[in-house]
């Protein structure tokens, strides 16, 4: 029996990445375009990875590529992306019509047979948001597709709209390169000595950056070594309390019992309860 040729295709730019057995045509690599069943109709992507070894295909089997994509195939998916924006646009004024002021319609997706018609929108403020009368208006509005309307959570809103980065980045990193979101919490600001004021610590989504994430465990495993703030330590220089940590550094902020303050590396730095004490003499 033949190997399957697996490959991963991606529909939309920083897209998740979706498995295909793309035996029919082998011969297809990085950068081309195939075309594919989705739960969404058929659909046109690109193919972004390939594999030397089979991964471990789903239980319910590998999907297969229909075919490889085709001059004219490429051109109307021009055309589509064309037509998604005049849904869009069509879509927001609808809302406008019906005063639904709290649907933030961000984006509309056609698919490549164009028989589905799916409008992804977030919720200002993240409350609950009652969308079946411009779900109707819509249907009505399109009444060649079926229409979906798919709530996104902030950060999938703020991936789909244009602008800089809370950094001023002039590409926000959800938008160039993050297929997916990990989970962020607090914790990993403060491992990383970051300062909590919110407009340091929260993205163009109102949520924690998704760039917390990317040094943390770094900086975690760094910290291992070194006491905790507010902890006292024994130094060169005598006793003193720990006010700050410089994990890469693999150094700590002292302050010492005559209230000077110094920085220590981690070989110069004992617990109190680990400092030896000289032998007694017999």
């Amino acid at each position: 029996m033949e190997t399957p040729y697996i490959v991963g295709v991606r529909f939309r730019p920083v897209g998740r990445v979706y498995h295909y057995d793309a035996s029919c045509c082998r011969d297809v690599t990085a950068g081309d375009f195939v075309v594919v069943p989705s739960r969404r109709g058929t659909q046109i992507g690109e193919v972004v990875q390939t594999f030397e070894t089979q991964p471990e295909p789903p239980e319910d089997g590998w999907r297969m590529v229909a075919r490889r994509a085709s001059g004219r195939d490429l051109t109307l998916r021009q055309l589509i992306r064309q037509r998604e924006l005049q849904a869009l646009l069509a879509a927001q004024q609808k809302a406008r019509e019906l005063k639904c002021a709290d649907v933030k319609l961000v984006e509309a997706e056609l698919s490549f047979d164009q028989r589905y018609l799916t409008f992804l929108y977030g919720v200002v403020g993240g409350a609950k948001a009652d969308v079946r009368r411009l779900h109707g208006a819509l249907a009505r509005k399109f009444p060649r597709q079926q229409v979906e309307l798919r709530r996104v959570g902030p950060r999938d809103v703020a991936k789909l709209l244009p602008g800089m980065g809370a950094c001023g980045k002039a590409v926000r990193c959800c938008a160039e390169f993050l297929a997916e979101f990990n989970p962020v919490s607090i914790k990993m600001a403060k491992v990383q000595g970051i300062s909590l004021t919110p407009s340091e610590i929260t993205g163009a989504c109102g949520r924690l950056r998704c760039c917390l994430v990317y040094e943390y465990e770094q900086y975690a495993e760094a910290a291992k070594h070194l006491p905790k703030r507010k902890k006292r330590v024994r130094t060169p220089l005598g006793e003193g309390k720990v006010i700050d940590v410089y994990p890469l550094k693999q150094t700590a902020l002292v302050v010492l019992s005559d209230g000077t303050i110094q920085e220590f590396h981690q070989d110069e730095l004992q617990r109190p309860e680990q400092a030896t004490t000289p032998a007694q003499k017999g």
